[in-house]
């Protein structure tokens, strides 16, 4: 027999009762029935469960021991008794009964427990995260990664893309994101630095003749951490085509999508094909750019009903109203409880009125409109007896990002939201450029490397800020999990698009001087995405944070609270990186995360 086990725990069943067997495992939970041990016994493929009889040698061992001690036991396997069979577990109808028993890896008393899973702060279990990672939810989640991430793989190879890996050490980039920089032992006062994205190499690979790329890319952004983003280090399924237009990435991508999510999604649905949502109506119908089309309302544009009108709060603003049909039932304090949560967004407050029979208004706001107001606001909205209205009024982007909250929120209060379902959507014709609040300036608002619609043309005759892209985002249930383009692979393309940016031509063949004599060399049309794998598992996990689907993250301040990272470097070794290391306060520098 093998030295540590015959069977896994999770292997056993009824065809094997008077099996001689050896399991190894951990120590789960234990139970005490009238000197009978009763042990669950764990390991990576499941559970068994163990008894002990008092007349067995194992009994004292297995009656004092900490529990997450790994155990090699050996015993016979013995079918339960009808009444004991257990039909939520696998091995439910079977137990070992143990004869002999030998601690393989001794536990010290548990900073937390395993079993049950108690309630602990995160940065408790991020510290014991090899504790953390055992309990059966986090275990199922790290699993599902692994699942996933071997099913993309399999779906992209067979649709004829090949598998390519790119460099981690190479050059700074403007992509948006601080990048994190590596000194140069050989060469005094140079950095490289860790790619936020394989983007200049996967373009590069196309223009050598490799056509279809993908790689489960790591990816190295300098960024705080969001819910649905981990600070440092993330994975993506990075992808670049030749020879393409924007279907038909939108093609390739939707059926690894629908695909993906119908395998892992426990029988969510998939609505496909998914909707291509122009950027400036996906902010005018719900406030974002990464709408949650769950919500089954939408947002209306009314500032001209209000821009002669006597309700002098509303003049001269941009407002935008959210109907809500079908809520004569709904009570006073729903009323209230969107204006709570209009507030906890940012908003002074949320005006709203409700139509009634013959198209009477009531509401805080309702004395303040005329029958004509009335009339005009009535048909904007496509009210009808039971339709309540909510207001916000103010600046453009200010009301889109509060109205957004309150679409979905008052869509999951009044019952006009969909769940156990994965909406998708593209969000197209993003604008090339944007102006700097604070300078100004034109910049990029998305991604550089991006081909304007129109080409050069457009570039030299248009107002910057009315050129659109051919980029593209894919969003599920609100959250973005990538961001795409076609690519610009024109060198006088590329210079003046980034010249409109403030950039010089010398500055432009600095920083990617690469890129542009490769484009010098014939470069094919060409495009790509590149869906964040972790968001991905996120969604299909159903879970909240996306911390809790990678094994190892970093906390919210960018620190691995179990191998003490980020750590001090002693004298000689900055001295050999030609570093010196100043301790004052960080002066924080601005920035635009990436798109």
């Amino acid at each position: 027999m093998h030295r540590y086990r015959s069977h896994t725990c999770g292997e056993l069943r009824a065809t094997d009762v008077d099996t001689d067997v050896r399991l190894s495992g951990w120590l789960h939970n234990r139970r005490n029935l009238g000197g009978i041990l009763f042990i669950d016994l764990r390991d990576h493929y499941g559970l068994i469960q163990l008894v002990v009889r008092p007349d067995s040698p194992a009994n004292e061992q297995l009656g004092h021991i900490t529990k997450e001690t790994v155990v090699r036991v050996d015993g016979k396997v013995v079918a339960r008794g009808a009444e004991n069979v257990n039909p939520e577990l696998p091995t439910g109808d079977i137990e070992v009964e143990v004869s002999a028993v030998e601690v393989l890896g001794a536990a010290d008393p548990l900073p937390f427990t395993v079993f049950p899973e108690d309630g602990v702060n995160e940065e408790r279990r991020l510290e014991y995260r090899f504790l953390d990672l055992r309990r059966e939810r986090m275990h199922r989640n790290i699993m599902l990664r692994s699942a996933v991430i071997s099913a993309i793989r399999h779906k992209m190879t067979s649709l004829g893309f090949n598998e390519m890996a790119t460099p981690i050490l190479s050059a700074t980039s403007p992509e948006g994101a601080r990048d994190f920089l590596v000194p140069s032992r050989l060469h005094a006062g140079r950095f490289y630095a860790l790619p936020q994205a394989p983007q200049q190499f996967k373009q590069l690979l196309m223009i050598a003749g490799f056509d279809r790329y993908f790689q489960i890319a790591p990816c190295f952004r300098d960024e705080d951490a969001r819910a649905d983003r981990s600070p440092g280090e993330f994975y993506q399924l990075d992808v670049e085509m030749s020879f393409v237009e924007q279907e038909d990435v939108f093609q390739v991508i939707e059926k690894v999508m629908t695909e993906l999510f119908e395998e892992f999604g426990n029988g969510r649905h998939v609505t496909s094909p998914f909707p291509r949502i122009p950027f400036r109506e996906a902010m005018l119908k719900y406030g974002s750019d990464k709408p949650d089309l769950r919500a089954r309302l939408e947002l209306v544009d009314v500032s001209h009903v209000f821009a002669d009108s006597g309700f002098k709060a509303f003049a001269g603003k941009h407002v935008r109203a959210l109907p809500v049909h079908d809520t004569a039932d709904q009570p006073r304090k729903f009323f209230d409880g969107m204006g709570e949560f209009a507030v906890q967004q940012g908003a002074q407050g949320l005006a709203w009125i409700r139509i009634g029979e013959g198209n009477k208004l009531t509401g805080p706001i309702a004395k303040f409109l005329t029958e004509e107001d009335t009339e005009k606001l009535v048909a904007e909205v496509d009210g009808k007896p039971g339709t309540a209205v909510f207001f916000g009024a103010g600046e453009f982007d200010e009301v889109s990002k509060i109205m957004g909250a309150v679409r979905v929120e008052a869509a999951r209060r009044a019952g006009q939201f969909e769940d156990n379902v994965f909406r998708f959507c593209w969000i197209v014709d993003f604008p090339m450029f944007e102006r700097n609040e604070d300078t100004g300036q034109i910049e990029f608002s998305h991604n550089p490397f991006s081909m304007p619609q129109g080409g050069l043309e457009a570039l030299r005759t248009k107002d910057p800020l009315d050129i659109l892209a051919w980029q593209y985002d894919i969003v599920c249930n609100g959250t973005e999990l990538s961001s795409g383009a076609i690519r610009n692979h024109e060198p006088e393309v590329m210079y003046e698009a980034f010249r409109i940016a403030g950039y010089a031509k010398e500055d432009v063949e600095r920083e990617f001087g690469g890129m542009l004599r490769a484009f010098h060399f014939g470069a094919p049309p060409h495009g790509g995405i590149a869906p964040g794998v972790d968001r991905i598992v996120m969604l299909l996990a159903d879970e909240p944070n996306i911390r809790e689907t990678i094994a190892f993250p970093l906390n919210g301040n960018a620190q691995d609270l179990l191998m003490g990272a980020p750590s001090e470097i002693e004298e000689a070794r900055l001295k050999e990186l030609h570093l010196s290391v100043y301790k004052g306060p960080a002066k924080p520098t601005p920035y635009k995360p990436t798109k």
